[in-house]
């Protein structure tokens, strides 16, 4: 295990798209959604148990998280936590872990990947991911991981890449966010597409080059915090400083950009776990094609998703590709075909109910 290598983890969404489950107060990755037994901040965590020092793990999250993010993940420190004021999306959150540890290890080895998604295959990842650490150390490059599209999804960002390597690692050509469906189908027929599965790798001094050449505002602006990281200073220091980056993704702001940008392709059972049909797809199913969660009684119904309260009895008949989720005080009942739908119904709630709700 390589002392310099570091992980960030992105646990500061509030994950809408999988909404009623989801909430301000409760977002998906501290929930339990699989039935593990552990959330999905544990399970991202405990992935690296072999690619870092658990020292060297930090966790980006909103401020209102930092007591879910202790409970959950008992051996990070404070300092470890980095407290969001607001959210302004990747670029921000990833500049700030980059400057704070680099300015504790100028040599730091960064990879950055989300809280909320799901790897079948660890020994696979683990080796993935440590050949692109293996590769960044001392290159001036950025990595992304490629999966191999098994269908047309429109709910990935995908990566374009240039054929031509003698490794698995391939030069980026293009970005394109969540394409339409049509586009989508045309990506997969090409077969030089990949879904992008939203992990960045590289050392923190490209990382800082990258956010100079691309986004020069916000790496003065993080810059300007090397005397506050790690001390008493540093919460006030964010504040100012969050007031100050503009809300763009790290895939616009420095990915598209960059010329230095490779994919790795790999297949290790990755799964974005950002909607209720992605859920569905990668649960267990009983025999009719329903994934079930609560005290149920289901007759005549097949391929739905039903996640109720185990306090509560649910009987259903005759429902065929629904979604029924209920949590708190929200039960929301839609089509799986229509889940795309679940965005506008959290903000229909915000403006014609309360904020309560969401």
């Amino acid at each position: 295990m390589n002392e310099n290598n570091y992980v960030v983890i992105m646990a500061g969404g509030i994950g809408s798209r999988f909404w009623p489950f989801s909430r301000t107060n409760h977002p998906k990755q501290f929930h339990d959604v699989l039935g593990t037994g552990k959330t999905l901040l544990q399970q991202t965590a405990e992935r690296f148990d072999k690619i870092c020092p658990k020292e060297n793990i930090y966790v980006v999250t909103n401020k209102i998280y930092t007591n879910l993010v202790k409970e959950q993940l008992p051996f990070i420190s404070d300092s470890q936590i980095l407290k969001e004021p607001i959210g302004r999306n990747t670029a921000p959150c990833i500049a700030y872990a980059t400057y704070k540890i680099f300015q504790k290890n100028n040599k730091a080895n960064i990879l950055v990947a989300p809280s909320d998604h799901i790897v079948l295959k660890e020994n696979e990842f683990e080796h993935d991911i440590n050949q692109a650490l293996e590769h960044t150390k001392a290159q001036n490059i950025l990595v992304t991981l490629g999966i191999k599209p098994s269908r047309p999804d429109t709910g990935y960002g995908y990566i374009q890449y240039l054929e031509t390597s003698e490794s698995s690692f391939y030069k980026v050509k293009t970005f394109t966010e969540k394409p339409a469906l049509e586009m989508a189908m045309q990506f997969l027929l090409s077969g030089d597409f990949v879904w992008n599965a939203g992990i960045f790798i590289a050392n923190a001094q490209t990382l800082i080059q990258e956010f100079n050449n691309h986004l020069p505002e916000m790496a003065e602006v993080f810059l300007s915090g090397n005397e506050s990281y790690f001390t008493e200073k540093e919460e006030s220091f964010i504040l100012k400083a969050y007031s100050q980056c503009k809300n763009i993704s790290m895939d616009y702001g420095i990915m598209e950009k960059a010329n230095n940008v490779f994919v790795m392709l790999s297949d290790f059972g990755w799964s974005d776990l950002g909607t209720w049909k992605s859920l569905y797809e990668n649960s267990d199913k009983d025999q009719y094609g329903n994934v079930k969660s609560g005290d149920l009684l289901v007759y005549d119904s097949k391929n739905c998703i039903i996640k109720t309260p185990s306090d509560k009895l649910v009987v259903i008949e005759g429902l065929e590709n629904y979604i029924v989720a209920e949590y708190e005080n929200v039960l929301m009942i839609c089509r799986i075909n229509q889940e795309q739908r679940v965005r506008q119904f959290v903000a229909d709630v915000k403006s014609m109910k309360d904020e309560k709700f969401v």
